[in-house]
Order: C-alpha cells, then structure tokens, then sequence
C-alpha cells in the first residue's frame, strides 16, 4: 500500500530532538536513522547510563531527577534544541506529547512540531471539548460533567444523579494518569482527590471531569493519521481491554471479536472526529464498548501510542516514520483502510509485582535475557547491568508478537513470554503468562471474556493463586552529580560524574534485600518513592484499614492503609523519599 503521495517540497530535517526517554527514545532513534536524520537525545540524571542516551548522535543533560525538573521543564528542553541545532521535536509519549504550550513554544522557535498543530491538541486534548465535538458529528456518548468539577463535593453530587460507577478523568492527560473510577459513593471525594494529584504530578495540571463509567465495558480504540492537507486516514483497531487501575497491560491488533456493524462506526466516528478538528499526524481515538453492544466515546490522544507496535506490525506502516513524514508535509494517498495482515499482541513488560498488588519496583536490573524466533520484537529500553529509576514510569519494555492468526499469535506468546527471564528487579511476566492460558482471553470458543476490570474482579483470585509475591530489592539512592566544562580541540564537552569521585570515594549505597517482616503495628513503605501527603494526623487515633498516608511512585499514587487500629505516630515527613521497606509510621494500639 502506497501511504504518500511522491513530494519534492518537503521541510527538510537534519537534527530531531527527541523529548522524552528510555523506550520510545530508542524507537524515534531508529525510525530517524532509517530516514537519514540525526537524533539528539536529552536525559535526566538517573537515565545518564540507559541505552537511548548512547545510541543518539549527541546527548545532553537536563540535570535533576524528577519529571518536573527535566522531561516536563520546556524551557531547558528548547534551550538544549537551540544549542544543539535541531530542527524538529518529536514528543514520544506521556511528558509533554499532549501540551500545546509547549507544541506551540516549539513552533515560536522555528522548529518543526511533530505532532498535530497546537489549536488541535487544545481542542482534542480538553477532554471536555472533545465529548462536545464527538457530540457534533455524531459518535456516540455516555453522559458527563459540562466542564471541570470543582471539587469531590461535586464529583459526589454527580455520581449521585447520574448513579454508579463514574470515571474521574484528568482533563488535560492519558495513558491513565489522573484517572480513577469510583464504586462507592463513599470513596468518590477521595479518589477525585487522588485524581487531581496524579494529573499535576504526570501532566502539569490538574483539572478533572466527570463521566459516566460502562460496567464490564472493553476499550477498543482505532489508530488515525491525519496530514496537513485534509486527508484523515483510519489505519485500524486496537482491543486494550486488560487493565489494572486504567494501566493497559495488554493490546492487540486488530480488535477481534467485534462485528462489522461496530468496526465500522468506530471507524467513522474516529474520522469524523479527527476530520473536524483538522488532525494531523498520528492519534487514537478510543471507545469503550459495553457487554450489551453500546458504544460510547472516550478520548483522543493526540500523539503516539504506547501500543502502536501492533498497528506497525499488522499494516507494514512504520508510524513513527509516518509522523515525521506529515510534520515535513507530506500529503497521504487516501486509499481506504488497510487490510489487516495477520494478528499481533502487545505484552507492556512492567517493573512491577503482582503477587503484591502490582506494586512498582524499581532497581538494578541483574538478569535481561529477552526471546527470539518468528513473530517476535521487542521494544525496549533497558539491558542488564541497568536500573529502572523510581521517578519515571515502570515500562521497560514491550513484546510484541505476530501471527498469521490470533491462534498463531497466542501460541508464539506462550513460548516467548516463557523464553524472557528478568532478574533483579520485580517483573509482571507471571502475569501475562497467567493470562495467555485464561480461557476467557483465549476465546477459542469465540466468548471474548475479558473487559477492562476483568484482572480486579473475574481473574483476581486466580491470578493470586498462580503468582507468589517476588523477592524484593530496593534501589541504590540517587547520586547528585558534580558536573564541569571541558574543552576538546575548541569544542565545549559537559561532564557529569557522581559527587565524590574524584576523592575516591565509594560509590553511595547499593541494591539491598528488603528488610524482614515489620512488628505488628508498624507501617513500612511498600514500594520505593515520595510520601506525598499524610491523610492522618500525628497521634491521631485510626482505625484498622484507613487510609493514613499515600506514596507517589513511578507517576502512580499507592494508598497506604492502616494494619490495626490504634494511635499513630509519624517516622518519616511529607516529601520524604522513602526506600522499599524504610518505616512510615507505627501504630500503638
């Protein structure tokens, strides 16, 4: 299939600056090379070391630890562009993939934006102004809040009209991040909370709405690429049912199990959509689909997907490639949809444990010994010998397989999933393995069974039965880095070494085994990260599973409950970073 029209008026680009880290740096690093332009990468003190940072052509420093201090800091990321000669920015995903400011900041200093044009992810972007345009042609919607709520007070008075289950959505955000579905009318100020927490930690801002949530519903999404010439193009859909706390675990290609009826209003309504707003480049319009058939409208995501590997592997469209294309303006031939070629399943590779509740568990990775064979690729972002940092998010990698059909896809999962070995570090592989052998993911007698709280309910007790919780190690702590200018045959070289080193001395900390089991009563830090609010007072008395405190990880909040009743008593402040394991507080009955 011919996706461009031949075009000799192209923007031409030399240097891309890739905005954001670990995996998906390395796949724009590739996609550029195979398109002859030269990648400059930017990292922040804890990835100095990762593989994407060796593979561009030229890395700088954002210098911090924390999202806020690096990948989401604008102005240190134009800076980096203007000195290092970029002519373009790709975002990648998650940072800054979905900000107009920044996309338009971009623009204001001559460089090629690739993504869609700042107006577009204002108007896709607002949650809110994109149930009003999917209202306008015509896609199908649950109800929801007109705008932001204000408060969990609310939120509590819509879920009250509206009734249960209701979604808690980040207003300006994706992948999850800022997202909470409430159950209980008594849990809904909380989570709206939490909710807004989440979304100023992952994206900057912290407005949330309200909608309506499908009980038991699959999210189906379909995969657009639009052009700066009108052409908006549905290259397929994705079925990303399989959830844990609105986090896709798993995703294939193309969505199966769906009638002709359905794929083709996902398919219009997700041009429409786009098609009105004037999109360009690549997005995803999701839908959840209810056990009884109803479609409803969800969200654009007005950048790359995690999961577009498996669009890539069932229509041969390198997308990534495809992005870079448009934003130089190349105009696509508008020849319909693709036709599937075969089946391929997204395995996200988190550090994470699910004998524990999915905890994130950062540390050295001591063991990466990844499958092989037919059908198999691995997106990833890490090696042995490297750390999965607690202030980023937990993927490491993405495996991907590819079958002629879904059977032969699920068969080569079995034996890679059963080939990957990780060590050190917590892995979710017992997960998937699990779930490749569940009948209701299996489908063989074409009874899809899954849905997006399927992993919470339906396969909560199989899932605990057939996965132990994993030895835990913490992290080594971060280093601060001493850092100095050099010069080389007239050309400026900036240095960052540990602090320390050039006194000898040794390295700070290191891996260790977790600590044994706690007393009764005490309260210890179930995954590395920042204990971002106390929910109870110093010497306050709680009672025996309260929410008293809750840990920031790797983008996600934790709640952390109280064993017992009693009264509590504080060992460690707000915004301390906390080691797995390290104590929180303790309990006196």
């Amino acid at each position: 299939m011919t996706l461009f029209h031949d075009s000799a008026d192209l923007r031409p680009i030399d240097r891309l600056l890739i905005a954001n880290r670990d995996e998906i740096a390395l796949r724009v690093i590739r996609a550029c090379r195979d398109m002859g332009i030269k990648t400059i990468a930017v990292y922040a003190d804890p990835d100095r070391d990762a593989p994407f940072v060796r593979m561009a052509d030229h890395a700088y420093a954002l210098d911090g630890f924390r999202p806020g201090d690096t990948y989401l800091d604008q102005g240190k990321i134009l800076k980096i562009a203007a000195r290092a000669g970029a002519d373009a920015i790709h975002p990648g995903y998650g940072f800054l993939s979905e900000n107009a400011d920044f996309a338009r900041a971009v623009q204001d200093a001559g460089l090629i934006w690739v993504g869609p044009d700042p107006d577009v992810i204002d108007a896709l972007g607002d949650k809110i102004r994109a149930r009003e345009i999917a209202q306008a042609v015509g896609a199908p919607l649950v109800a929801g809040s007109p705008g932001p709520v204000d408060s969990g007070a609310d939120a509590l008075a819509f879920a009250r009209e509206h009734g249960l289950p209701i979604a808690i959505k980040a207003a300006f955000g994706g992948g999850g991040r800022g997202m909470k579905v409430a159950w209980d009318l008594d849990e809904v100020e909380e989570l709206f909370d939490s909710a807004v927490r989440e979304a100023v930690t992952a994206f900057g801002r912290g407005e949330c709405f309200i909608e309506q949530f499908l009980d038991r519903p699959r999210h189906i999404e379909a995969q657009v690429l639009g052009d700066r010439h009108g052409t908006v193009k549905v290259l397929g859909t994705r079925d990303c049912s399989l959830q844990r706390r609105n986090q896709k675990l798993v995703e294939e290609a193309p969505a199966p199990f769906l009638t002709d009826e359905q794929r083709d209003r996902i398919h219009d309504s997700a041009r429409a959509i786009c098609a009105h707003a004037g999109y360009s480049g690549a997005g995803t319009v999701e839908f959840l689909l209810s056990a009884n058939g109803t479609i409803s409208f969800l969200e654009v995501n007005t950048r790359l997907q995690v999961e577009h590997p498996v669009t890539e592997e069932t229509t041969g469209i390198d997308l990534v490639a495809a992005m870079i294309r448009v934003a130089q303006g190349a105009a696509i031939a508008d020849d319909g949809v693709p036709t599937p070629r075969g089946h391929a399943i997204e395995f996200r590779i988190n550090a994470e444990d699910p004998g524990r509740g999915f905890l994130p568990t950062p540390g050295p990775i001591d063991l990466w010994q990844p499958p092989g064979g037919p059908g198999i690729r691995l997106d990833s972002g890490v090696e042995q010998g490297g750390q999965v940092a607690g202030s980023f998010d937990s993927m490491m990698a993405k495996l991907i397989v590819t079958g002629e059909d879904r059977r032969q896809a699920l068969a080569r999962a079995v034996r890679a999933l059963d080939e990957f070995r990780i060590g050190g570090v917590a892995s979710v592989l017992p997960f998937h393995r699990a779930v490749v052998m569940a009948p209701e993911f299996r489908a063989e007698d074409g009874d899809f069974g899954v849905h997006c709280r399927w992993i919470e309910t339906d396969f909560a007790e199989r899932l605990a039965a057939a996965v132990a919780p994993a030895d835990r190690v913490s992290p080594a702590p971060e280093t601060p880095m001493l850092r100095l200018s050099i010069e080389i045959d007239g050309k400026r070289h900036d240095l960052s070494l540990p602090q320390g080193i050039l006194s000898a001395a040794p390295p700070t900390g290191g891996p260790e085994k977790a600590e044994t089991a706690p007393e009764p009563g005490a309260v210890t830090a179930p995954v590395a990260g920042i204990l971002s609010l106390w929910q109870a007072d110093d010497g306050a008395d709680v009672i025996e599973g309260q929410v008293i405190a809750v840990i920031e990880a790797m983008k996600m909040e934790t709640r952390i409950e109280a064993p017992r009743a009693g009264r509590l008593t504080h060992k460690a402040k707000q915004g301390d970073t906390l080691a797995h394991g390290a104590p929180i507080a303790v309990i006196e009955a």
